[in-house]
């Protein structure tokens, strides 16, 4: 199933600036892909860096966790839940991501329990890999106060 940004929008809480992901292939149960076009019109060029813009390495993680949320939020369980981030392991920055790139996010669920969860994110320009992280979340029903065990 593919999602435009119409449709992301009417999963994800997120806005611009912040809603970073432009397209959601669901592509199974437990993976999904996203893409990002990176644009030189991007508001975090303007200071980062200024003569050789290159994005940020953190929006990049966030854009794996936004890809990752679009598939948690499109299960039935979770619909009308909040992801917040809970972790980050094995973070790593490979190569600069520059205007006129397109990154390519694929996002493998690696475990859950209950609404706490681990994700397997890669961002990929032109099928090299610029990043990679393990993206531990919890998604929150708000107005439900959740009782500790």
């Amino acid at each position: 199933m593919e999602l435009n940004v119409q449709k992301i929008q009417d999963i994800l809480p997120h806005r611009f600036p912040f809603l970073l992901v432009d397209r959601v292939y669901l592509t199974g149960e437990g993976t999904v892909t996203g893409i990002k076009n990176v644009t030189i019109n991007e508001w975090f060029f303007q200071g980062h860096y200024p003569g050789r813009p290159i994005m940020p390495g953190v929006l990049i993680i966030e854009t794996m966790a936004q890809v990752g949320a679009t598939m948690m939020m499109n299960w039935e369980k979770f619909r009308g839940c909040t992801p917040y981030f809970a972790s980050l392991d094995k973070v790593r920055f490979r190569k600069p991501v520059e205007p006129g790139d397109q990154l390519v996010i694929e996002i493998t669920l690696l475990k859950m329990k209950g609404p706490i969860g681990k994700l397997q994110g890669v961002a990929k320009v032109r099928e090299v890999v610029v990043a990679e992280a393990e993206i531990g979340f919890s998604l929150v029903r708000e107005g439900v106060k959740e009782e500790k065990p």
